[in-house]
């Protein structure tokens, strides 16, 4: 597949975490022929440091998680769960690298929300497509996260009155009913309600309330 993300989101990374030297290196070598980024780690608790320096919300960049299942010290799935638990899928979708015998376990992990699992050995165009793949729900859950923190800086930015008229608006209340409720002028509510709609940057009530519904 042709990767295709918002440049505006920066980067995307692939973190790898493996305790196998070997494993981790040829994956980086992997995808950099694929021309992506990656970075290393080999053991769970490592990623559990590096994710304990990152500032919020996390990731900023499209991403995703390339797991072993099975390591020494903190296994894969206990990582998995940590992350699952700070609510860090689907900006970080999960990829579990699986021997035959943890198929069923990682069956178990695609249930709970990881994005796929790949049994080793594996083929290196497949894997890479999945980690593309996965980089692009990334992409979309990033863009999803900035609407959302972007409708309630503008919902932060209305008055007290402005919010009490995109309640009513939102509802399906006329003009008049509006400034019957709020005891203020038709034309108080008409100049509310075009600031309200200027600041949450849409043309309609239907547009308002799809915009709040999604918030």
């Amino acid at each position: 597949m042709t990767l295709q993300l918002d440049p505006t989101l920066g980067l995307p990374v692939v973190y790898l975490v493996d305790d196998e030297d070997v494993v981790r290196d040829a994956l980086a070598w992997l995808l950099r022929s694929r021309r992506l980024l990656s970075e290393g780690f080999a053991s769970a608790e490592a990623f559990e440091e590096f994710l304990a320096t990152r500032g919020q919300p996390w990731p900023t960049a499209p991403s995703c998680l390339v797991l072993d299942v099975r390591m020494p010290g903190t296994s894969g799935l206990v990582l998995f769960e940590a992350l699952v638990q700070r609510g860090l899928l689907p900006t970080l979708p999960v990829i579990f690298l699986t021997g035959h015998g943890d198929v069923p376990t990682a069956v178990a992990a695609v249930k709970r929300g990881a994005f796929d699992f790949v049994e080793k050995p594996f083929s290196n165009n497949a894997l890479v497509d999945r980690v593309e793949q996965a980089l692009q729900l990334s992409g979309q859950a990033l863009l999803a996260r900035r609407g959302v923190d972007g409708t309630a800086r503008a919902l932060a930015e209305l008055t007290e009155r402005e919010r009490e008229v995109a309640r009513l608006v939102v509802a399906g209340r006329p003009n008049k009913l509006i400034a019957d409720e709020l005891q203020i002028s038709v034309r108080t509510v008409e100049v509310h309600r075009a600031r309200v709609f200027e600041k949450m940057n849409v043309k309609s009530a239907v547009e308002l309330a799809n915009l709040l519904r999604k918030s």
